[in-house]
Order: C-alpha cells, then sequence, then structure tokens
C-alpha cells in the first residue's frame, strides 16, 4: 500500500500543474488591442481670428453669421472648392454665409467672429433696399464728384473804360 504523504504530495503536484498550465494559457492568451489613436479635435463651429480655414478639419461646414466688420474695416470673405471661388464679399454689413461640405477653405479677413447658427428656423441675408443702397453709394461718391465749388461772378475788370 502506498503512503498517504505520498498520494496527497502527487495530487498536490498535479493540482500545480494544472494551475501552472491554467496559468500559463492565460499569460500566453492575446493581449486586448490596443486603442486606436485618439480623435483628432473637432472643427470648430466659431471663427474668431482673420485666416484661412479647412472645412471639415479646422471649421464645421454649416451656415455661419458675423455681425459685420471690425471697427473702421470692411469685412471681406471668400469661399473655396477644388475649382476655385464659389462667393465672396466685401462689406460693411452684417453677413450669413452658407459653407457647404464640398467648400474646401473659408477665408475670412476684418470681420467681427463668425457662429455657426442653426437656421431651422431660416436665415436671410440681410437686404438693402436699392435706394438705400444708392443713397449709400451717393454719399461715398458725392465729395469726390463734386470738385471745386462753382466760382463767383469775375472780378470787376480794372481796365480804362473807352472815353469818346
Amino acid at each position: 500500500m502506498r503512503s498517504t504523504k505520498a498520494t496527497k504530495a502527487r495530487a498536490v503536484a498535479a493540482a500545480l500543474t494544472v494551475a501552472g498550465f491554467w496559468a500559463a494559457g492565460a499569460a500566453h492568451a492575446d493581449p486586448a488591442p490596443a486603442p486606436g489613436p485618439a480623435p483628432g479635435p473637432a472643427a470648430k463651429t466659431m471663427i474668431d481670428a482673420n485666416g484661412t480655414f479647412k472645412v471639415g478639419t479646422d471649421i464645421a461646414p454649416g451656415t455661419y453669421t458675423s455681425a459685420g466688420p471690425v471697427t473702421d474695416a470692411v469685412c471681406s470673405w471668400k469661399r473655396s472648392n477644388g475649382d476655385g471661388v464659389v462667393d465672396n464679399a466685401m462689406t460693411k454689413k452684417p453677413q450669413v454665409v452658407q459653407i457647404d461640405p464640398t467648400d474646401t477653405t473659408f477665408t475670412t479677413r476684418d470681420c467681427q467672429p463668425w457662429q455657426l447658427t442653426d437656421c431651422s428656423q431660416g436665415c436671410e441675408q440681410p437686404t438693402t433696399s436699392p435706394g438705400a443702397l444708392l443713397g449709400q453709394l451717393g454719399t461715398f461718391l458725392a465729395p469726390r464728384l463734386a470738385g471745386p465749388p462753382p466760382a463767383g461772378p469775375p472780378p470787376p475788370s480794372a481796365a480804362p473804360s473807352p472815353s469818346g
């Protein structure tokens, strides 16, 4: 008959062997895949500086509004796609611009901040009546077209009068 000590030792050895194989299997299991690169920063929905911005990377497409130019300036903006300029303006008025997903860049200079706007209720471009526009044009051109003030009557001649 075998000794109980030997039997217990074999049982312990067998248990350790099974535990060892199990641990080795767990240790050699494929590790969880590494997480992918962190997503880049989301495209901005506000433009608060002069520059050219890439649509979809720097700024999100959509409808943007600006209150117009910064003090004593003219607000200028330009939308471009792969074929060239899509739309542009130079203005002193508030602006509403639709930047399409197919646009590649949006350039702005001397405008107040642009803010992405929800136009589900409608965003209309501010309009100016033709009369008001002509009035503005007149005040701009009038001083340049007027020239010097008209001269009065010629001064009296100092030439001697005919005597007879």
